[in-house]
């Protein structure tokens, strides 16, 4: 190996301690006389430090010639920081530089490489190797690994099988389009690729697997959601001889386990809604409940009163949003402009204000007065 320890592995029992580090440059502060460098690797940073009098010459002159991403190997000693940094495991020490290898050089790079960086999406996605090294982006793959990691552990002491099933199949006729793949040995003929794993479900109940599962991947040809991409994974499972009860309490026990076993929290019980109860408060059959903000029906108030399109539409519902009265007109249009994208899919939006003073403003005021 290259390296004694990781770059968040070092502690103030550590002290003394000769260590090789490799990482990359996160940031570095030349104050003059003194050096500070931050190097960063997956598991965390640590500070170097480098001193002019008490450092080789030569040594500091390569370390002034590293930037931002600079791939380096440093040895050094451990030593007690004099100013700590609390926000950091490794904040209460930094090493001593004795030497530093530059491995590879870089370019400055297109965008920070920090938590808020200020790069957009498009250029995140162009430079996506380096939007990878991202504090955020590296946590969300590390929860989307131990998420997989447990419900494997889980599924397997409920005595379900992992199966993989083929990719390359013959088109079903499901909700979405297929994506197609062209048959080289066989020209003018395609496979699709499986919308969801279910053609083969079957198939295996059949076969006496009474309980499998998958974590797999799918693909529709259809147009972008706000919880949709044209490729996603899929935890799939099936089981045989059980009744809703069997089903409710497996998978609300996996539920349980992963909040537990991935983020500590220890939840006691899965709440119960019924299917009519979702669609009449949420319109969706998986909603967010965590802002409380129910459909209220308004038939009775919204029509006849001229505006075409509460007249003609069959169902009229409203959502309160407690703390926006007073918003200005710029974010309610910047509200609208959301709502309208391709993945929220509403056509407009329509307010009504109900001021501090009792009045109301509405995006139609002249259909309807403040009286009921």
């Amino acid at each position: 190996m290259l390296r004694t320890h990781t770059c968040g592995e070092l502690r103030l029992n550590d002290a003394n301690k000769q260590v090789t580090l490799t990482g990359w440059i996160q940031r570095t502060r030349d104050k003059g006389s003194l050096l500070w460098i931050d190097l960063r690797d997956r598991y965390g940073i640590t500070q170097l430090f480098l001193e002019e009098g008490k450092s080789d010459a030569a040594l500091l002159e390569t370390a002034r010639k590293t930037g931002r991403e600079f791939v380096v190997k440093v040895q050094g000693t451990v030593v007690e920081r004099v100013s700590k940094n609390e926000k950091i495991a490794t904040g209460d020490i930094e090493i001593r530089v004795a030497s530093l290898e530059i491995l590879n050089p870089s370019k400055v790079p297109p965008f920070t490489i920090e938590d808020n960086t200020d790069g957009g999406d498009d250029l995140r996605m162009k430079y996506r190797y380096l939007d990878l090294r991202r504090n955020p982006v590296r946590e969300n793959l590390m929860l989307r690994h131990k998420v997989a990691q447990q419900t494997r552990v889980y599924l397997d002491g409920l005595n379900f099988i992992e199966v993989e099933t083929p990719v390359l199949i013959k088109s079903t006729p499901e909700g979405a389009r297929d994506f197609v793949v062209p048959s080289r040995m066989n020209p003018g003929e395609f496979y699709a690729l499986p919308q969801s794993p279910q053609t083969f479900k079957q198939l295996l109940m059949v076969s006496g697997f009474d309980r499998y599962y998958q974590i797999v991947k799918c693909f529709r040809d259809e147009d972008l959601r706000a919880d949709r991409q044209p490729e996603f994974t899929q935890i799939d499972c099936e089981m045989a001889f059980i009744t809703q009860e069997d089903i409710l309490h497996t998978f609300e026990g996996l539920v349980r386990h992963l909040f537990k076993t991935v983020k500590g929290i220890d939840m006691p019980s899965v709440p119960h809604m019924s299917y009519a109860d979702a669609m009449k408060y949420y319109g969706s059959d998986k909603p967010d409940t965590r802002f409380e903000m129910k459909f209220a029906a308004l038939n009775s108030v919204a029509q006849g009163k001229g505006f075409q399109v509460f007249d003609s539409a069959e169902l009229v519902v409203g959502i309160c949003v407690k703390g926006c009265a007073e918003y200005t007109r710029k974010q309610l249009d910047e509200l609208t402009e959301f709502v309208k994208k391709p993945q929220i899919g509403a056509k407009g939006l329509v307010y009504v204000q109900c001021k501090q003073d009792g009045t109301f403003k509405s995006s139609v005021d002249k259909f309807y007065s403040s009286k009921i």
